[in-house]
Parts: C-alpha cells; structure tokens; sequence
C-alpha cells in the first residue's frame, strides 16, 4: 500500500464528508476548550488548597454532570443533535468567560473555582450522547470505527496542544489568559455547528416520558450481554483509573516528579501524543474485525501502563510511559463507544451513549474515595493499586462474555 493510500485510508470520513468534516472540526475546537481549562482549574484548585483531597472535591463536583447522562441520551433519541450541541457550545463559552472574567479580576477564590467547574461541566458531559451518537447519523455504520478513531484522533490532538498551551501560559501570563485561550475555542466550536443545523435527525418517533425512554432503554440494555459487557468494563475503567487522571495529574507532576505548571503540560501533551498515534492507527485499520478482542485487550495494558507509571518517580521514564499510556487509551476510547454503536439498535444509541456517561458518572464520587485514600497512603501506590484492580476487573468480565473477544461489528 502506497503511503498516499494509507493516508486516504485513515483520513476517509474527512475526505469523502462535508457534513462529518465540519463536526469534526468542531469537535476539534471543543475539546480544545475542555483540555485546556481542565488544566488550568485543576492547577488553579491544587495552588489555592494544596490538598488532593480538595484538588478530588473539585473534580467531583466538575464531572457530577456525568450522573445525567440517560436522561441526556433519552434527549438525544428524542430531539435534534445538533441543536442540542449549539446549545451546549453556547453555555460553555458563556460558562468559561465568566470564570476568566473574575479570575481576571482575582477574585476566583477556590469555591468559585468548584462553581466555574460544575458550570463547565453542565456544558460537557449531558451534551456526550448526543455528540457521539451523531457520527453514526452523519457516516454510516462501515465507517464508524475510522470516523470514531478521528474523533479521537482530534481530541487527542487537542490534548496535545491545550495542555502545552495552557501550562506556558500559566509560566508565562497567568491563568486567567489560560482560560481566555478557552473561550475562543468553545466560540470557534459554535461557530463550526451552525452549518449543520438541517442534521441530528430524530429516529423512532418516541413520544414517552424521559423517565420511561430511559427505564425501556436500561431493560434493553440489561438484555443485551455485549452491550452490558461493554459498558461494564466502562464502569471499572471509571471507577479505578480515570479519576486519577482527572484529578491527580497535578499531584505527579509536582510531588513525584518534580515539575511545574508546563512540566505538567508537557506530560499530559505527551498522553496526547500517545492517543493521537493510537487513533492513527485505528483510523486506518477502518473497518477491522476483531474489534471487542482490541478493545478488552488493549484495557487491560493500558491499566498495566498505570501501574508503572504509579510507581515510577523518574521524569524520564514517565514521560515515556504517559506516551505509552496514550497510545493504548485509544483501545478504550475509541472501541467503547464505537462498540456500544454496532451492538445496540439505531433507536436505542443515545440512551445506550447516556448510559455510559453514566458509568462515567461515577467517577466523581470514585474520585472522592480515591483521593481519601490517596491522602493518606499517596498517590503512586494508590495509583499501583487501583490499575491492578483494573487489569483483575476487564480478565473477569473478559472470561464472563468470551464472544466480545471475537466480535467484529455484527448487529446483535
């Protein structure tokens, strides 16, 4: 294969769309946003308390919008997508402007920073159903895997710019022009979804309450053992490891590391560097089988990586390992929604999306716990033990549903 057929290969959906082109860019510039005042209110809360268990109260209030996610992906079944996505653009560059402006100003004392956050947060994680539904609607169901993997390949791009971005700026200007940087990309993001006002169509006509879209599509789901297997694995990887990442990254840079504000982005852009190669990857696999096989596996390496990297006190050795750690967290990121997609019925994708945000949800109140314990007993160990316990949870439930090992993209 010539490389200008690899690249064709991988960059398919962007080429051959119009419609997937411009939500991908707003994607881009979304969650250019989100990386970047993710790290400067993170940075901002750790300065102000010097407390991981504080630096996890803030974290837990900015995700608890998780904990809505199936009466969002009832939402997303039931309205427009894309009007639910300006909307959320909208109150996000709304939401960000107001905690640069008293930043700004110096009065975002650690309690606004938890506001601005939840605020932040009511923008971000409702929106996720309706969001990641809206690929299969705009490519079709032979291009979700490489539609997904640029998907991820923008976020992980976006992971390799804010955090740089946001930590020399934090250096060298100060947060509050950090945050700024944040409110141009969620309006550049709003601006790139207007133009798709005429999609997010509405699929199987549900007229119901929420509460009885969302209690039909948890039976469905419960149903449905690839899809339960899936979204289990969700749950642990969001119980055990990803409120480290959301919260703790500060607490490594500076306690077992030894970095500042831009050693600390620098690191988070190399798990950037790490997720866009593996999105690559995917991106051009395309339509590959075995899909369920990579997704399980590469899990259970990627919370193999961490447990390295919990005990490592080496800026080296981290560095190469957070590489390593991106590149098998697009296994996870990617293959999980992507899977979610192929094994439920078109009716049912945004509750079967809200459902995994809220397994997401969890993570605030596992960050609680986690940073209790990691008080205490310190962050690496903590991190040790609970990738361990990761790798143990994805054998299990690997071995308790062996045909999602061999699945490859057949409608169950």
């Amino acid at each position: 294969m010539s490389a200008g057929t690899a690249v064709g290969r991988t960059l398919g959906s962007l080429r051959d769309n119009r419609p997937f082109r411009l939500f991908w860019f707003s994607n881009l510039f979304f969650f250019g946003g989100v990386w970047t005042q993710t790290l400067v209110l993170g940075w901002l809360a750790w300065e102000t308390t010097h407390s991981d268990f504080l630096v996890a109260v803030y974290t837990a209030v900015r995700l608890s919008p998780l904990l809505l996610g199936p009466f969002a992906g009832a939402f997303a079944d039931r309205h427009n997508r894309v009007r639910l996505l300006i909307v959320a653009a909208s109150w996000a560059l709304v939401a960000v402007s107001a905690v640069a402006t008293l930043a700004s100003l110096g009065r975002a004392p650690y309690w606004v920073l938890v506001i601005g956050g939840l605020a932040i947060g009511l923008a971000q994680s409702p929106s996720q159903p309706a969001r990641a539904s809206l690929v299969m609607d705009l490519v079709g169901r032979e291009n979700l895997s490489n539609a997904n993997a640029l998907n991820s390949m923008a976020l992980n791009m976006t992971q390799v710019i804010g955090p740089a971005v946001g930590g020399l700026m934090i250096t060298g200007l100060g947060a509050p022009a950090a945050l700024w940087v944040s409110t141009f990309w969620y309006a550049m993001s709003l601006v790139t979804l207007l133009p798709l006002r005429e999609y997010g169509r509405v699929v199987g006509g549900h007229t119901g309450s929420a509460l009885r879209m969302v209690t039909s599509g948890l039976r469905d789901l419960a149903r449905n053992r690839l899809a339960a297997t899936v979204l289990l694995i969700t749950l642990a990887a969001n119980t055990l490891l990803w409120p480290i990442a959301q919260s703790f990254m500060p607490v490594f840079a500076q306690e077992s590391l030894g970095l500042d504000a831009a050693g600390l982005g620098w690191l988070l852009t190399y798990a950037g560097v790490g997720g866009l190669t593996g999105s690559l990857v995917i991106a051009w696999l395309g339509d590959f089988r075995f899909k369920g096989g990579m997704f399980v596996v590469g899990t259970a390496i990627w919370g193999t990586l961490w447990s390295l990297f919990g005990l490592s006190h080496d800026p080296v050795v981290s560095f190469v390992l957070m590489t390593a750690i991106g590149v098998m967290s697009a296994a996870f990121g990617v293959l999980q929604t992507t899977l979610l997609l192929m094994t439920t019925d078109e009716s049912l994708h945004g509750r079967a999306l809200g459902v995994q945000e809220l397994a997401i949800g969890i993570m605030p109140i596992a960050s609680l716990a986690i940073g209790a314990f990691a008080e205490q007993y310190g962050v690496g160990i903590t991190t040790f033990i609970s990738a361990v316990g990761l790798v143990t949870a994805v054998a299990a439930l690997g071995l308790w549903t062996p045909a999602l090992l061999r699945y490859s993209g057949a409608l169950r």
